[in-house]
């Protein structure tokens, strides 16, 4: 009897759309009027440059290590090789605990969108958690989703992969329309002031993209699954980052030219208010663009599945109980590890809206430390395995990888209590 393996079928357009789908969340249609009001329409695109930069100087210590290692676990492999055992349990919990902590994110965030499109629906008083009232339908919203996700995730890369590339293009369909109604009907004098409180409101912005750009890490997760030549997984990694931080400029971009000032300050949700009247004050136009934003809930809580599930496949091989690691004999997915996420996830929306704040305030560390792990990997790797074939090798010997060790860690000092973060992890999408 042969060994199972995860089936290797993923080509170009499945792994961008895993990756840009699971950068692409929520934060985008609700957070973007937040980050125009803290630090002014040109302060919040050029914080996104300055983020995404940042981000990319990560990813790019992530692309030359997903292709030298293509295997399932990512962050597990490289720590594993450049400190060890002890160091890879603790990095591949760090980013289990960030994946799982989105996953349930998402399934809060989905039944907190539907107010827009269906308002009141949240009916039959359960309890109250923190100040707020968990309702059968508003949990219940989030606990069928959730259930369906893991449905999809269960069944396979292939399913998984195909649906997550027609919510990207829904997604992509919303923001273009969004993009192009605002560059039409928009004006600049809307976007005044170009700059709000100075550097401070800049850098308040610039902590706030890390978490925008969780996502591309997705991609080394799922490695072994990707049917390329190994110096196109990192080169796919790179362009995805990108795509995303072209994709945040925009919406910022688009939303301040046609919403004023006051405007974004009254809105619930800026991004489907702008849509709408950059159409004519369209309540139909807005309606398509939360559909976008479900999009992007849906497409990031599925890059998160695979992302988690991959990362306790590959810790089953080692540290955990091997039934973890076990593949489906026909849809050759980690199932156990699949239903394990899924209990976690569908008992989130019983937490209420006040979930989302804990689970990313948990989450949020963890997959910066994942980061700052793989990014100290990087230079250990270098110097202990230079030898080591690497197909994407990045130029400067170890030049980018100090400087993604040191932006993970002034991101991670960053979350300890009284720090700017420790009051702003609650808007990550």
């Amino acid at each position: 009897m042969k060994e199972q393996k995860l089936l290797k079928i993923l080509g170009n357009k499945d792994v961008i759309a895993l990756a840009f789908g699971a950068m692409i969340g929520w934060g985008w249609v609700v957070t973007t009027g937040l980050w125009i009001t803290e630090a002014g329409s040109l302060g919040a695109i050029l914080a996104f440059a300055i983020g995404g930069t940042l981000v990319v100087f990560v990813g790019l210590t992530y692309a030359e290590l997903a292709s030298a290692l293509p295997l399932a676990g990512g962050e597990h492999v490289y720590t594993y090789k450049a400190m060890g055992r002890t160091a890879s349990f603790i990095a591949t919990w760090a980013i289990i605990l960030g994946y799982v902590s989105v996953v349930g994110f998402e399934a809060v965030a989905l039944p907190t969108v539907f107010e827009y499109l269906i308002p009141n629906y949240s009916q039959g008083y359960l309890y109250t958690i923190a100040g707020w009232d968990v309702t059968i339908t508003w949990a219940g919203v989030g606990i069928l989703g959730s259930v369906f996700i893991a449905w999809v995730n269960y069944r396979g890369i292939k399913l998984t992969t195909a649906i997550t590339f027609i919510l990207t293009l829904l997604i992509l369909i919303a923001g273009l329309m969004l993009i192009t109604g605002s560059s039409v009907t928009g004006n600049v004098q809307n976007m005044d002031p170009f700059f709000e409180k100075g550097i401070a409101g800049l850098l308040t912005v610039v902590i706030m993209t890390p978490f925008m750009f969780v996502g591309f890490d997705v991609i080394p997760q799922a490695a072994e699954e990707i049917n390329l030549p190994q110096k196109r997984i990192g080169q796919l990694l790179i362009f995805s980052v990108v795509l995303a931080v072209v994709w945040y400029i925009a919406v910022i971009f688009g939303v301040s030219r046609v919403l004023t000032p006051a405007e974004i300050n009254e809105s619930n949700l800026v991004t489907a208010d702008a849509m709408a009247k950059a159409f004519g004050d369209s309540k139909m136009m807005g309606n398509i663009l939360v559909l976008g934003g479900i999009g992007g809930i849906l497409t990031s809580w599925l890059g998160f599945y695979v992302g988690g599930s991959r990362a306790i496949y590959a810790l089953a091989r080692r540290m955990l109980p091997k039934s973890l690691g076990e593949l489906h004999p026909k849809y050759n997915t980690p199932h156990k590890a699949i239903v394990l996420i899924g209990v976690l996830s569908t008992a989130a929306p019983l937490l209420g809206r006040p979930a989302l704040v804990w689970l990313v305030d948990a989450g949020g560390l963890g997959l910066v430390v994942a980061w700052l792990m793989v990014a100290v990997s990087f230079i250990i790797l270098r110097k202990k395995a230079p030898e080591m074939k690497r197909p994407f090798k990045l130029p400067g010997g170890t030049v980018i990888g100090w400087i993604a060790t040191i932006m993970a860690t002034g991101i991670a000092v960053l979350y300890m209590p009284g720090m700017l973060l420790h009051l702003y992890g609650h808007m990550s999408g």
